[in-house]
């Protein structure tokens, strides 16, 4: 695919990004695009390589390799190659419902798996997929396509993240008539409040997906709880034929050591979820970090989005204390392509905190032991120490403190981003659904089929914290199987 000799002929490109000093006075989005010439170039490297591993979407020691919802990657880079961008755009939307979301927020497990990568910088495949998506908004191509005829039958969606929009578009194109359900103000769950604004600009991509998906036919009711006093569940499994649950995981992983209730300590998710809706809705309240020292606790994309935002506040200093080592700068020998490569990286929020204060703001093998407090109960400072990873009687790893290595950060602002331990409860327990060890939503893969028939599960709630690719990958797929339930037989992929 691409030009025979292309991967030996151009080197990777990626458009520029805003300069950080400029890009963390606002909150536009930070990634610039390329011209359509440099497009093609880099859709020139893609190798004729007999197995592309880049759409094979497995799990390979326990992390994605390849795309999860299998995006035709050869076939669209040799497209845009040869400047067929609209059959490029055709390509693209037989597996992938937004790739303007995909093509922004995905951390591209394709390029790790990209047979180019087993020697050289891989294909630039996230920046094509989104080029391609915007090309098609701009030209006119991407427009509403409601259903020729409905089916009579009725689907309720609970939840609007990924999993929810990709269960909601899929079910809608089968014909049948679909309500989604959101507790927040406006759709759209981790993509509209839980991923910055700088990151996926709210209003320009998340909301013009919304409008098409409503031209479509899809219903959105917001500010509605499944499961409480407004709207119980039983209620909801009477009114329509079919329910797919897509609630996310959304229990944040706390930290119960002594002074965890003082004030100024916050789950890193009520923290960026505040901030966006201050941005979306005037009047809104947010926490600031604007003049404090902010100590985060917790790496991942989460914790990046913390030292972004707080840098966009105007706070003092920003630390990220993270448990395990800094990765190695490229492969281990037990990190083999085309495995996910777990190398060092630095993101957006590291190079705007380096670019202002002088540093990284990573800071390795170091946890929180104790939170101290003034006289009028707000957090002043964290009390760390370095750890060690130890195996324990039983070969476990665990970390171990290091005596001393105990250090005090001062601290007016401390945020948690730990990841998360699952699917809130209630409306599981409401529903009286089977569970399963990690409190998930008990359904198998594939199958999405939870213990009450006609009731499907899809995304975090049933798989547990994962990318966004995969939460788009179980929303077709629960889809296609309530199609099934519904109808008897399914043409959904």
């Amino acid at each position: 695919m691409g030009k025979t000799t292309g991967f030996m002929e151009y080197k990777r490109e990626v458009p520029s990004d805003r300069s950080p000093l400029e890009r963390i006075k606002d909150w536009d989005e930070f990634h610039l695009h390329m011209p359509d010439a440099d497009l093609r170039t880099q859709g020139a490297r893609c190798m004729d390589c007999g197995v592309p591993f880049c759409h094979s979407g497995v799990l390979i020691s326990g992390m994605a390799s390849g795309c999860p919802i299998n995006n035709l990657i050869p076939e669209w880079n040799d497209l845009i190659y040869r400047n067929l961008w609209r059959q490029a755009l055709d390509r693209l939307h037989k597996t992938n419902n937004f790739p303007e979301f995909t093509g922004r927020v995905c951390p591209a497990p394709c390029e790790g798996s990209c047979t180019l990568a087993s020697i050289d910088p891989a294909v630039t495949i996230k920046n094509i997929e989104v080029s391609i998506v915007e090309r098609g908004f701009e030209e006119g191509w991407i427009v509403a396509a409601p259903p020729a005829s409905r089916t009579g039958r009725k689907v309720a969606v609970v939840g609007s993240g990924p999993a929810g929009l990709s269960a909601a578009a899929q079910l809608n194109k089968a014909g049948h008539s679909v309500t989604v359900f959101e507790r927040a103000n406006l759709p759209g769950g981790l993509l509209m409040y839980g991923i910055p604004n700088m990151k996926l600009d709210k209003r320009q991509v998340v909301q013009r997906r919304i409008s098409l998906l409503e031209e479509e036919g899809i219903r959105f009711v917001c500010n509605t709880e499944v499961g409480g006093p407004e709207l119980p569940a039983e209620k909801l499994r009477k009114e329509f034929d079919a329910v797919v649950l897509t609630t996310g995981a959304t229990l944040p992983r706390d930290l119960p050591i002594e002074g965890r209730s003082l004030k100024g300590i916050h789950f890193a998710m009520d923290f960026l979820t505040a901030n966006t809706k201050a941005l979306l809705v005037e009047g809104s309240d947010f926490i600031t970090a604007q003049g404090r020292d902010v100590i985060i606790i917790g790496g991942g994309d989460t914790g990046t989005d913390c030292v972004g935002t707080s840098i966009r506040h105007g706070c003092r200093s920003v630390s990220q204390l993270e448990i395990m080592p800094r990765s190695p700068d490229e492969r281990a020998a037990d990190n083999p392509w085309p495995e996910w490569p777990k190398i060092h990286k630095i993101d957006y929020g590291q190079e705007e905190a380096a670019a202002l204060f002088g540093a990284d703001p990573r800071v390795y093998l170091t946890t929180a032991t104790r939170f101290e407090g003034d006289d009028d109960g707000n957090v002043k400072a964290v009390h760390t120490v370095q750890v060690s990873w130890e195996k324990n009687e039983r070969g476990q790893f665990i970390p171990k403190p290091v005596p001393g290595t105990e250090k005090v950060l001062p601290a007016q602002l401390v945020l948690l981003a730990m990841g998360f331990l699952g699917p809130e409860q209630p409306l599981l327990e409401n529903l009286g659904l089977e569970r399963d060890q990690r409190s998930n939503v008990k359904a198998e893969y594939g199958m999405y089929a939870t213990s009450l028939p006609g009731v499907f599960a899809a995304g975090d709630c049933r798989r547990g914290q994962s990318l966004v690719v995969w939460a788009f990958n179980e929303g077709r797929g629960a889809a296609r199987e309530c199609d099934r339930y519904l109808m008897g037989t399914t043409e959904l992929p």
